[in-house]
């Protein structure tokens, strides 16, 4: 598709995506295909093209708070799955607050309260709430929740007490693969979440994993799966074998996918919002997904944090280079910025 295109070519290829061209299955297959470097960089000036149409060389920046690594799923792939014997931690109130107070006058445009499906709040969502509230209560910022799946009923009371974003990943539109990964637990309960939350006035991302035996075919049922339920955010994120799970000896591939699946989300979605994490491979790899189409940078931290991440590429180093400031260094040096906190509230629905 994109091999004997020219500069003008794609600039008009970018236009008719922008007009609200749609992407056959054939055309995402090819996409998906690409792997010599020079198509490779097409893609990735057509994401961008898109992407500055929307957002210029603004981005978005989210702080990343892992509040309570306890869970009682046996998702395969995930370090934190029941029954491994790892340390665990579940983070007082106060000790949110404190984490709240670091980040106030930093650029900082979301704060995402991360999860494991923890009984402790599961079985009594009144201590969610009450975290949602305290950080409410210390920053006057748009709050993300990251909870797994939780009730209708507890959905609209934590949105009645001010959060804004939920995210709650399938990993997979592939049903097959999808009982592989998350065992147990129902595909339906999870968009049935995600399409109650957007109803009640939630923004909603959805997020994908690639690299955990999921082929082009398998990829693309899970680009439709999204396409399907218009969230507000697309994530893809390349698997990170962890030691102890069920998927311990994958082996890890390149995350040249990611890239590729990046530009193709910034096609198929490309006024929607598509984060870059620091959680894989901090700062550079922040540089490689931003210029493929992302406009987020999230898994932000301070320098001196223990929290933990999702995959945690930096667990144990004395000092982690995934801080506000470092951040906004990097964007500099790329011509980019943070974008205004209007800029953001307007996309959440907070219109002043």
């Amino acid at each position: 598709m994109l091999n004997n295109m020219t500069q003008n070519d794609l600039d008009k290829f970018a236009g008719k995506v922008l007009e609200g061209a749609q992407f056959s299955d054939d055309e995402l297959r090819e996409l998906l295909r690409i792997n010599e470097n020079e198509q490779l960089e097409k893609l990735f000036y057509l994401s961008r093209k898109v992407k500055d149409h929307f957002f210029g060389n603004k981005v978005f920046l989210y702080s990343f708070v892992y509040f309570s690594t306890y869970c009682k799923n046996k998702c395969t792939f995930c370090y934190y799955r029941a029954n491994h014997e790892i340390n665990r931690y579940r983070l007082s109130i106060e000790e949110v607050r404190n984490i709240c107070r670091a980040l106030k006058g930093e650029s900082i445009h979301m704060v995402d309260l991360t999860m494991g499906e923890d009984p402790y709040f599961h079985d009594r969502p009144e201590n969610f709430v009450d975290v949602v509230r305290a950080v409410r209560s210390e920053l006057d910022l748009p709050i993300m929740i990251s909870p797994g799946v939780m009730g209708n009923e507890v959905l609209k009371e934590l949105h009645d007490n001010g959060a804004n974003f939920l995210a709650l990943y399938q990993e997979t539109h592939d049903q097959q693969l999808y009982r592989k990964l998350r065992v147990g637990q129902s595909f339906e309960d999870r968009v049935n979440a995600r399409k109650f939350a957007k109803s009640i006035g939630y923004c909603v991302e959805d997020g994908i994993l690639t690299g955990v035996g999921n082929d082009i075919e398998s990829t693309i049922r899970s680009l439709r799966g999204m396409e399907a339920n218009t969230p507000d955010m697309v994530r893809v994120m390349t698997f990170v074998p962890q030691e102890g799970t069920p998927l311990e000896k994958v082996n890890r591939i390149s995350s040249i996918e990611e890239l590729k699946i990046i530009a193709v989300l910034r096609l198929m979605f490309p006024d929607r919002l598509i984060p870059a994490s620091l959680d894989l491979e901090g700062i550079p790899g922040m540089v490689h997904r931003l210029n493929a189409g992302a406009n987020v940078v999230t898994s932000i931290i301070p320098s001196d944090s223990a929290l933990e991440g999702v995959v945690n590429y930096d667990r144990g180093a004395e000092e982690r280079h995934r801080d506000p400031k470092s951040v906004v260094e990097c964007l500099k040096t790329m011509g980019m910025e943070p974008a205004s906190q209007a800029d953001f509230n307007r996309i959440v629905g907070l219109v002043a």
